[in-house]
C-alpha cells in the first residue's frame, strides 16, 4: 500500500510537471510569434506596447527604460529608393524632412519646396538639406511628381540640397484591421497609422544627414531666413536640456529635434503606429525623454497653407496666427544669470522673461527699489534693447514707474555677482522700453542690465519679454 501511494504521488507530480512545462512552452511560442510578427520591433518594445494604455502613455513610468534602450539608437533596416538626388556628400546643419501622398483635392508639395528654397539666402542654402519622401503606393503618381520636382528644382538636386526618396510597400506593417481607437472609422485609422510609419521611415533616413532635423508637412509656407532664426534659438538654448523645440503651434509642423534622437523617435512611431495620430505621439515622445513643458517660440516660422487635407480631401483651414512671413529681427539674448528681489508668483520665475518662449515673469506688487537683474557671462556690446511688460489679458500688470540701466565692473562670487556702477538709459513708458544705437551711447562693455522699479505699485508685474541685440564682440 505504501508503495502504491508513493507511485500515485509520483504520477501526480509528473502530470503537474508536464502541465507546467507545456504552459512555459506555450508562453515561449507566443513570445516567438510576437517577435516574428514584426521584425523591426524589439521584444522589450513589445512588452512596452502591451503594458502601455492605448491613449495614456505614462512618461514618468517609462522614461528611464525608454532612454536606456540602446537598441533604439540603431537604424531600421530598410532599402530606400532614390527617385531624385544622391546621398549627401557632407553633413549639414539642418535637414528639413517632409512626406507627401497623393491628395484627392489640391497639391501643395511643389509650393512648399519652392518656399523653403526661396526664403533661404545663399549662405543658408549651404547648411540645409531637404528630403522629400513620396509615400504613396501609386507608382504613376510618384513618377509624375519626380518629373515635376526634377524640372523645377534641378539645380538644387545637382547641388545636393534636395533628395527625393521612396520606401516600397513591402516594408510596411499591416495597415488593415487595426484597432479603432477613439471610435475613428476604419479608413481614418488606416490613414493615420500609415502616416506614422511614413514619418518613421523618413526620420530613419535622415538620422545622419545633419546636426538637427525639422519636421514639416507638404503644405507649408516658410518665413524668410528661417534657418538663421532657428540657429539663434538653438544658440540661446545652449547648455539647457531639450528634446523638441517648436516653431509652429500646429500639428507636427516646425518641430525641431537633435538628429541623434531620430532613431529613437522612428522606433517609437513604429511601436505605436496604430495607437494614435502622429502629433499626439510626438507629445508623448517628448515626455518620455523628460521634457515636460512645451518649448515654443514666437513668432512662428512656418505656416499651414493647404486648404484641403490629404485625408479624403476634407477642408483644413487651420492657420497659425503667430506666423510672420517677412524677415524679423530675432534678439541674440546672450547667456546670462538672472535674478530678482521681487516676490515671485508660483513658477513664473525670472528666466521666463529672458527668452522668446511664450512664457513670462510674474511678480507680486513691487516696491520702490525692487529690481530684475541680468548679469551676462561675458562683457558685451549691445545695439538694441526692448522690454515688454503686461499681457493682453492682464493689461494693468505692467511696470507703471521704472527705468532700465546697464552696468560694468562686476564684483562678488559666481552666485552673487553684480555690477558696482550703473548708467541709466531711460524710463519705461506705458509699461514698455525700447532703445537703439546703445553701442554709441554706452562707452564701456556691458556686464549687467537691470530693470529698476522707481515707484511702488499695487498692481502685480508681468515682464513678458526682454530682448537684447548685440553688436560686435568686444576684444577680450
Amino acid at each position: 500500500r505504501h508503495y502504491l501511494k508513493y507511485f500515485d504521488k509520483m504520477r501526480c507530480l509528473r502530470k503537474r510537471s508536464a502541465v507546467s512545462f507545456l504552459g512555459i512552452l506555450v508562453v515561449c511560442l507566443l513570445f516567438m510569434n510576437l517577435y516574428i510578427e514584426d521584425g523591426y520591433v524589439l521584444e522589450g518594445d513589445k512588452q512596452l506596447i502591451r503594458e502601455t494604455a492605448t491613449h495614456q502613455l505614462n512618461p514618468e513610468r517609462y522614461v528611464h527604460s525608454f532612454k536606456d534602450l540602446s537598441n533604439f539608437s540603431g537604424s531600421i533596416n530598410i532599402s530606400y529608393r532614390y527617385l531624385a538626388g544622391t546621398p549627401l556628400p557632407r553633413k549639414r546643419y539642418l535637414t528639413i524632412g517632409l512626406s507627401s501622398v497623393k491628395r484627392k483635392k489640391g497639391n501643395y508639395l511643389l509650393e512648399t519646396i519652392k518656399s523653403i528654397f526661396e526664403q533661404s539666402s545663399y549662405e543658408e542654402l549651404k547648411e540645409i538639406a531637404v528630403v522629400v519622401q513620396l509615400a504613396d503606393f501609386d507608382s504613376a503618381w510618384c513618377e509624375g511628381m519626380v518629373q515635376d520636382i526634377s524640372q523645377k528644382f534641378a539645380h538644387h538636386i545637382i547641388a545636393g540640397r534636395l533628395t527625393v526618396i521612396h520606401v516600397p510597400e513591402d516594408y510596411y506593417p499591416v495597415l488593415d484591421g487595426l484597432k479603432r481607437n477613439y471610435n475613428d472609422p476604419e479608413d481614418r485609422v488606416k490613414f493615420r497609422s500609415k502616416q506614422n510609419v511614413d514619418y518613421a521611415f523618413l526620420l530613419n533616413f535622415c538620422a545622419n544627414l545633419s546636426d538637427y532635423y525639422v519636421m514639416l508637412e507638404d503644405d507649408v509656407r516658410c518665413s524668410k531666413n528661417f534657418l538663421t532664426a532657428v540657429k539663434k534659438v538653438i544658440t540661446s538654448r545652449e547648455g539647457s536640456y531639450w528634446v523638441t523645440l517648436e516653431f509652429s503651434k500646429l500639428g507636427y509642423i516646425g518641430k525641431l529635434y537633435h538628429s541623434h534622437d531620430l532613431p529613437r523617435l522612428a522606433h517609437f512611431l513604429l511601436m505605436f503606429y496604430q495607437e494614435m495620430p502622429c502629433d499626439w505621439l510626438l507629445i508623448h515622445f517628448r515626455g518620455l525623454l523628460a521634457q515636460k513643458e512645451v518649448i515654443r517660440f514666437k513668432p512662428s516660422l512656418f505656416q499651414h497653407m493647404g486648404y484641403y487635407s490629404s485625408y479624403k480631401g476634407a477642408e483644413n483651414k487651420l492657420k497659425d496666427d503667430d506666423f510672420e512671413e517677412e524677415s524679423f529681427d530675432i534678439p541674440d539674448n546672450p547667456p546670462a544669470n538672472l535674478h530678482t528681489n521681487m516676490n515671485v508668483f508660483e513658477n513664473y520665475e525670472a528666466s521666463k522673461a529672458y527668452s522668446s518662449i511664450d512664457e513670462y515673469f510674474w511678480g507680486k506688487a513691487p516696491s520702490t527699489g525692487d529690481f530684475y537683474g541680468i548679469v551676462f557671462e561675458k562683457p558685451i556690446k549691445i545695439s538694441k534693447i526692448k522690454v515688454v511688460t503686461g499681457t493682453e489679458d492682464r493689461q494693468n500688470d505692467i511696470l507703471h514707474h521704472g527705468a532700465l540701466e546697464v552696468g560694468e565692473k562686476i564684483v562678488g562670487s559666481k552666485k552673487g555677482r553684480q555690477c558696482t556702477t550703473y548708467l541709466r538709459l531711460g524710463e519705461f513708458k506705458n509699461g514698455n522700453f525700447e532703445i537703439t544705437d546703445v553701442e554709441h551711447k554706452v562707452l564701456f562693455d556691458i556686464n549687467c542690465m537691470r530693470i529698476l522699479v522707481t515707484k511702488s505699485q499695487k498692481e502685480w508685474l508681468i515682464i513678458r519679454s526682454i530682448s537684447v541685440w548685440t553688436s560686435q564682440t568686444p576684444n577680450q
